[in-house]
């Protein structure tokens, strides 16, 4: 019987030209020796992670997916298009991630987690979601073959949330104890009744039972669930192509942990982000709705789109005061 893994594989890549099936194994090989050389090498102990370093593995990520996004070019059948097409899908997919950052900033800060433990958590919380990220784009794209007008209900989808983001207010506020899955595994599940520093599972009294760092894991990879319901929708907007899909996402969701370390202290100074991330998606939105009309705009044009907006969000919350803060000041 064929794993979960092949299935997937065969069906997202198997009538994928040659030269794609070695991107998507050179992709995949990346990623395998990346996770076993962090979590058995350079992190077998739990220890604060610097700025610094957050900045040196952020910069090695987007180097390494811009190398890909080369390579995509030079060696894959769809050349410029596929390349400016995965861009477009990884810029956008990094930019949500600000949202996520900040939300698991809460989490961890709710569960008083130690410093010296967010990487681990991280680390778990990010394989997670390359498994999790396969099956829905996995899922998303058999529905897209087999109903090709799911791709407008995608399209007033992000139209919707574009506009929900926009007009959202910022001042988050996080209640795991609604979490429904939260609450099914405090109530199936047996609990430590104290603190174990950085364990998932411990005895306690003879038997395992699971440690409230379990419960972040848990919260944090239903968080990112929630997430990928806009970045998944999104990335089919850009691009139906399942191998540009899959890795562009893969590929920011490998460099969050880094930048959630680099920005976890001034993450609330980009404050009109969440205003540039509306407008993104509020234009992906309609750009697929377009194709009922017969109207393609180029991936040119979707990418200066985003990295337009992008940098403007940037710029202006660093040039413009923001008015709550200000007042907060006075």
């Amino acid at each position: 019987m064929q794993s979960i893994a092949s299935l997937l594989f065969f069906s997202l890549f198997g009538d994928s030209d040659g030269t794609e099936t070695i991107l998507f194994g050179v992709f995949g090989a990346v990623i395998l020796i990346f996770l076993a050389l962090d979590l058995g090498l350079f992190h077998k102990t739990a220890r604060k992670i610097t700025t610094k370093a957050a900045l040196q593995q952020s910069i090695f990520w987007v180097i390494i997916a811009t190398i890909f996004g080369v390579f995509i070019y030079l060696y894959d059948e769809s050349g410029s298009t596929g390349m400016m097409e995965y861009f477009s899908a990884y810029l956008t997919e990094y930019a949500l991630s600000v949202d996520n950052i900040f939300v698991i900033l809460l989490i961890l800060k709710y569960f008083q987690v130690k410093e010296e433990y967010y990487h681990k958590v991280l680390f778990w919380g990010i394989l997670g979601a390359v498994i999790f990220r396969a099956v829905f784009i996995f899922v998303g794209a058999m529905l897209i073959h087999q109903f090709h007008w799911i791709l407008y209900i995608f399209g007033v989808f992000l139209i919707y949330s574009g506009i929900r983001i926009y007009f959202e207010d910022e001042d988050e506020k996080i209640e795991p104890e609604k979490n429904p899955i939260m609450k099914l595994c405090k109530k199936y599940l047996p609990m430590a009744q104290k603190e174990y520093g950085p364990e998932f599972m411990v005895k306690e009294g003879g038997k395992w039972v699971f440690t409230s760092l379990f419960l972040v894991i848990i919260l944090i990879e239903t968080t990112d669930l929630i997430f990928a319901v806009d970045s998944i929708p999104a990335a089919f907007a850009i691009s139906q192509n399942e191998f540009i899909i899959y890795t562009s996402n893969i590929f920011a969701v490998m460099g969050l942990r880094a930048m959630f370390f680099l920005l976890s202290g001034v993450i609330d100074k980009f404050y009109l982000l969440q205003k540039g991330l509306s407008i993104i998606l509020f234009f992906i939105g309609a750009k697929m709705l377009l194709d009922i009309w017969d109207v393609h705009l180029p991936p040119l044009l979707s990418f200066t789109v985003i990295i337009a907006t992008l940098t403007m969000a940037i710029v202006f919350s660093v040039l413009i005061p923001n008015a709550k803060e200000k007042l907060e000041e006075e």
